[in-house]
C-alpha cells in the first residue's frame, strides 16, 4: 500500500514533530517535498548526513522531538554522532532511513552492499528500527512505539523506508535558503605570532557570558576540558567525541530557544572536519547564534599533529559562505566584538591561539555526558 505524505506528518505533529533535518533521497522526495511546503513545519537542508542528526540533536536539547532524515548511504555519515552524541548523551531524534539496495528490491550497484548491511548495521549500533509504515491506520501504532522507547532509553529509533512507500507530490516552494541580510562585515587579522593561551580565551568568555542567559557547547578534546577547568557551570555542555558536530548542534539548539545566546566553542580540527556545516549555519543560523573557533594550528589533544588552517583563514571562509559578521584576530578582543550584538546572523571570531596546555592538570567532567544535558536541560527549563 502506498500513504501520503500527510498521513504521517499530521499524527506525528500530535507528538510534537514540527522540525525535520536531512539530506533527500528520491524514496524521500514526497515526504521531504510535504515538510517544505508546509506553513506549519520546519526544514533545515544539511550539508550531509551526520549533520542532519546533530541538528535535530540539538533540537532534543530544546526538549523538542525533531526529526533527521536520509538515505542509508548515508548512516556512514553519521556513524559519529549516532554513537557518540546522541546516544552517549541521551538525547532522543526520530530518524527516517530510506533503504536503498534492499534484498526484495533491484537497485543501482553502489547501494547493493549497504542495502544488505543496513539492519546490520542499525543493529550494531543499538539502534531500534522497524519498517516505515505503508498504511495510515499503522501510523498510530509506529508513532506509540516510538515514542514508549524514547521516553524509556532517550535515545533514537528509526524508521526504514522502502521504496514507493510514499505517493509522489510536488514542490510548491523551491525558494532557496539563503538568508539575504545586507552586507557582510569581516575584519581579517593581520600577520602575528599568537600569544593567547586556549585557557586564557575560554576565561575571557566564561567572563562574558551570563549563565542564565546563554548556554556554551564546547568541541570534544582540550576546549571541553579546559572549560571544565575553569567553570563547571549548569550551562556548559561539553562534547565527547562526534568530532565536528558542536556547531550544528548550537545551531538546533539556537532555533528551538531564541531566548538564549548559544555559543558554540570550535577547534580548528572539528571545523575542518565538517566544514560543509559552516554553510548551513549561516543560511539558517539566528542572530543568537555565536560561532567562535580557537586555531591553534593542531590536534593538541592527540599529539599535537598539524592542521591544515596555517595556510587558511576561517573568517574568510564564513564570510564568504554567509555569515554577516565575522571577525578574525590574535587577542580576546574578537569574542568582545563577536559578542557586541548588532549582527543580522550568526556571528562568527576565527581566534588564533598559542599552543600550549597544563596537560597534567587537565580534569574531564566527573559528570557523565548524560548527567551534563540533563543539568543543562533542566537549567534552561528543557524537559524530555
Amino acid at each position: 500500500m502506498t500513504l501520503e505524505a500527510n498521513d504521517f506528518i499530521d499524527r506525528a505533529a500530535a507528538y510534537g514533530y514540527d522540525f525535520y533535518a536531512g539530506v533527500p533521497c528520491s524514496f524521500l522526495t514526497p515526504f521531504i517535498n510535504t515538510v517544505i511546503d508546509s506553513e506549519k513545519l520546519t526544514y533545515i537542508s544539511a550539508a550531509n548526513e551526520g549533520d542532519a542528526v546533530a541538528l535535530a540533536a540539538g533540537r532534543a536539547l530544546a526538549g523538542k522531538r525533531p526529526v533527521a532524515m536520509m538515505q542509508n548511504s548515508g548512516l556512514g555519515n553519521a556513524v559519529s554522532p549516532l554513537t557518540s552524541l546522541t546516544w552517549v548523551f541521551r538525547l532522543p531524534i526520530l530518524l527516517i532511513v530510506t533503504w536503498r539496495g534492499a534484498p526484495d528490491v533491484a537497485d543501482e550497484p553502489q547501494h547493493e552492499l549497504m542495502g544488505r548491511i543496513t539492519t546490520d548495521m542499525l543493529d550494531t549500533m543499538d539502534l531500534p528500527w522497524e519498517i516505515f509504515p505503508d498504511d495510515a491506520e499503522a501510523v498510530d501504532d509506529a508513532l506509540a512505539r516510538v515514542e514508549a522507547h524514547m521516553d524509556r532509553t532517550g535515545r533514537p529509533y528509526v524508521l526504514l523506508m522502502k521504496k514507493g512507500t510514499v505517493a509522489p507530490a510536488e514542490l510548491k516552494n523551491n525558494a532557496a535558503p539563503t538568508q539575504s541580510r545586507g552586507a557582510i562585515t569581516f575584519r581579517p587579522a593581520s600577520p602575528k605570532t599568537p600569544s593567547v593561551t586556549r585557557r586564557e580565551a575560554l576565561a575571557h568568555l566564561v567572563e562574558r557570558t551570563d549563565p542564565a542567559a546563554s548556554v556554551v557547547i564546547a568541541s570534544t578534546g582540550f576546549a571541553g576540558r579546559e572549560l571544565y577547568a575553569l567553570a563547571d557551570r549548569a550551562n556548559h555542555l561539553y562534547m565527547v567525541g562526534s568530532m565536528g558536530c558542536a556547531p550544528l548542534l548550537g545551531l538546533g539548539l539556537a532555533l528551538a530557544r531564541p531566548d538564549l545566546d548559544v555559543i558554540v566553542v570550535d577547534g580548528d580540527g572539528a571545523a575542518l572536519m565538517r566544514l560543509g556545516a559552516m554553510s548551513t549555519l549561516a543560511a539558517y543560523g539566528p542572530t543568537n547564534l555565536y560561532h567562535l573557533l580557537l586555531d591553534n594550528g593542531m590536534h593538541e589533544s592527540t599529539g599535537g599533529q598539524a592542521t591544515v588552517s596555517a595556510g587558511l583563514s576561517f573568517a574568510a571562509i564564513a564570510a564568504a559562505v554567509g555569515y554577516r559578521t565575522t571577525y578574525e584576530g590574535h587577542d580576546r578582543a574578537v569574542i568582545d566584538q563577536m559578542l557586541a550584538g548588532g549582527s543580522q546572523g550568526p556571528a562568527f571570531s576565527h581566534l588564533h591561539i598559542a599552543p600550549g596546555t597544563d596537560k597534567a592538570n587537565l580534569p574531564r567532567p566527573s559528570a557523565t555526558p548524560a548527567e551534563v544535558r540533563a543539568r543543562l536541560m533542566a537549567h534552561i527549563g528543557a524537559g524530555l
